[in-house]
C-alpha cells in the first residue's frame, strides 16, 4: 500500500490479525483462483529474469516471494508503507535474497534509474493520486508493469460499492484507457496490454469453479474481454 490514503491502517490491521492479507493468506478457492491468475498473468509478461526488478506496494510478500522463485531477477526489492506488511513479508522470505523495505511509493528512497523494472500491482486504485505513483515508477525504472482490477467491468464496479471489505480498503477501479493516459503523462508510452482472469475474490466455491471454466475463452474473446475480464496487465517504456 501507498502511504497517502488513510486506508493504510486496513492494511496494517490485516497484516498483524492475519499474519498477511485476507485474499493472500485465505484458503478460499476464490482467492486462490484469483491470486494464482494475477500470478501467471504478470509472468507471462514481465520478463523478470535477469533484471533488479521493485515490487512498489509489495505487502505481505506473497506475489514478491513467487517472483523471485519462479521469474529469477538479478535482484528484488519490495517496498510497501504498511510496515506490519513488510514485517510479515520479511519473515515469509526465508534465506531468499529479497530486500523489503518500509517506504512511500510516491517518493521512494532510490536514486533516477536504480531498477530495470518497476512493478506496480494492484495499489492504483487504493492510492489518492494514483498518477503521481505511475510518474514516480518511472523515476525510478525505463520500464513499468502495471497490474490492476480491471475498471471496465460492470461486475467489479457493483462489488466496490456493495462490499464491505472493498469499502473498507478504498478499493476504486480504473479502465486501462485511463492508466494508459497516466503512463503517456508521465513520459511513457504503452507496449503492452492484456486482460485476464474472471474470477473475483470471496465468492462463493460453486460460483468461482463455474466461472473458472469460462474464463480461457472470454480472455481469448475480443471486445468480451475488455468488459468481462477482471484484472489487466499493462507495461509501459519511458520514452
Amino acid at each position: 500500500m501507498s502511504s497517502r490514503k488513510t486506508n493504510v491502517e486496513a492494511f496494517e490491521k490485516d497484516a498483524d490479525g492475519g499474519g498477511g492479507y485476507v485474499y493472500t493468506s485465505s484458503e478460499r478457492l476464490s482467492c486462490r483462483l484469483a491470486t494464482g491468475r494475477s500470478l501467471a498473468a504478470i509472468l507471462e509478461v514481465g520478463q523478470f529474469s535477469g533484471r533488479a526488478v521493485l515490487d512498489m506496494g509489495c505487502g505481505d510478500g506473497h506475489y514478491t516471494i513467487q517472483y523471485w522463485d519462479q521469474a529469477r531477477p538479478r535482484a528484488l526489492t519490495g517496498v510497501d508503507a504498511a510496515a506490519a506488511a513488510i514485517r510479515v513479508a520479511r519473515e515469509k522470505k526465508g534465506e531468499r535474497n529479497i530486500t523489503f523495505e518500509v517506504a512511500d511509493v510516491h517518493a521512494l528512497p532510490f536514486p533516477n534509474d536504480s531498477f530495470d523494472l518497476a512493478l506496480v500491482q494492484s495499489i492504483l486504485h487504493h492510492d489518492d493520486d494514483p498518477a503521481d505513483i505511475v510518474r514516480e515508477a518511472f523515476r525510478v525504472a525505463p520500464v513499468i508493469l502495471i497490474h490492476e482490477p480491471n475498471g471496465n467491468n460492470l461486475g467489479l464496479k457493483i462489488i466496490e460499492k456493495t462490499s464491505r471489505y472493498h469499502q473498507e480498503h478504498g478499493e476504486k477501479s480504473y479502465s486501462s484507457l485511463k492508466i494508459a493516459r497516466w503512463v503517456e503523462q508521465a513520459g511513457g508510452t504503452v507496449e503492452r496490454r492484456r486482460f485476464a482472469g474472471f474470477v473475483p475474490v470471496f465468492c462463493p466455491d460453486g460460483l468461482a469453479r463455474a466461472m473458472k471454466i469460462v474464463e480461457p475463452w472470454l480472455e481469448k474473446t475480443p471486445g468480451l474481454r475488455a468488459l468481462g475480464c477482471s484484472v489487466f496487465v499493462l507495461v509501459g517504456r519511458r520514452k
